[in-house]
């Protein structure tokens, strides 16, 4: 019985306010929990040179992507195969803005027919060194552009004050490289791995959360149940609400998307403030449900929080915040 494994009514939504991201933390500062970079949580600091934010969000539905036909096989080349293959410079084909601080970046691969060759769920990095600068700046970004489109990848990003990598992708102008590099492996998806899963997302780590979304729904053999627990700072900032929303009049037994915000507009009917425990408790699947997965991604303050910070790429770390507290168990919960 679906019941409240998935999609009751959640009206005390309106009233879940608890602003644990503005509260101090130890050495005296706040941590606002939509602040900052999904990225760099979502990969624990792996291969970051400095600590100033970047992020990546998602494209205007209106773009179109050449997929790739389900005979193409044969002749289509994968740009990124891991491993010691080494940087790849990708020239920047076009950008388009998205909102104030946001901006698509779609970068030629090699070739017309050619795929990315990441797999669900992955992502790549970047790297950029200026001439003033003494290291190399690198960060991850999951591409938002489908697997399977031949020809390019798109990266949204976000420009931060101070932000070495996003201010460069901001600063590009087509016919300008990056070099690129991956695909880095996160958690490997297959079709019914888990009955129902819980995404957790603040801000720009909607990004992995649309990536293994897109790969479910896309997939006639996947029938997983996914909820989306989505929290931003402004209405403007929640990118990719009209395919959330078109996949929930799509498959209504089968998606549901929850959105907080801090800073909502006048007659915002759905959450207020930040991702509160409460929340969580009425809208996630029990934790003794069966064959369930909650996937975590954002800024420090939300991992905090939610479910405890990881050690590294390698080592999830241990099960703390609202999670540990709601009855879920480490294998439960996985943080990008």
């Amino acid at each position: 019985m679906f019941a409240r494994q998935a999609f009751r009514s959640v009206q005390p939504l309106k009233n879940s306010v608890r602003h644990y991201a503005t509260e101090p933390s130890k050495g005296g500062s706040s941590i606002p929990i939509y602040a900052g970079v999904a990225a760099a949580a979502a990969l624990g600091g792996y291969y970051y040179i400095s600590k100033q934010p970047s992020a990546n969000d998602a494209p205007k539905p209106s773009q179109e992507q050449k997929v790739v036909p389900k005979d193409a096989g044969a002749r289509q080349s994968l740009t990124f195969k891991g491993g010691d293959q080494g940087w790849i410079s990708l020239k920047l084909d076009n950008v388009e803005e998205i909102n104030h601080n946001t901006k698509r970046f779609r970068f030629e691969l090699a070739d017309k027919d050619d795929v990315s060759g990441l797999n669900i769920a992955s992502a790549l990095l970047t790297k950029y060194k200026g001439p003033e600068m003494e290291k190399a700046v690198i960060r991850p970004y999951t591409p938002v552009s489908d697997e399977d489109t031949q020809g390019y990848i798109d990266l949204v990003v976000k420009k931060y004050p101070n932000g070495p990598m996003s201010e460069h992708l901001h600063s590009m102008n087509p016919g300008q490289r990056l070099d690129f590099k991956g695909p880095i492996p996160k958690y490997p998806w297959e079709a019914n791995k888990h009955n129902h899963i819980a995404l957790l997302a603040g801000g720009t780590g909607i990004t992995p959360m649309f990536q293994l979304t897109r790969a479910i729904f896309k997939n006639p053999d996947d029938k997983t149940k996914v909820t989306l627990v989505f929290g931003n700072i402004s209405e403007q900032d929640i990118l990719l609400k009209k395919e959330f929303e078109e996949l929930e009049n799509t498959y209504p037994n089968r998606f549901r998307a929850f959105y907080v915000l801090d800073n909502p507009p006048e007659g915002w009917t759905q959450g207020k403030g930040y991702i509160t425990k409460e929340l969580l408790k009425t809208v996630l699947p029990e934790p003794k449900s069966e064959n369930i997965k909650v996937f975590v991604c954002g800024p420090p303050g939300l991992y905090k929080a939610i479910s405890g910070t990881k050690k590294s790429p390698a080592d999830q770390g241990e099960l703390d915040g609202y999670l540990k507290e709601l009855g879920y168990s480490k294998d439960q919960v996985y943080k990008f």
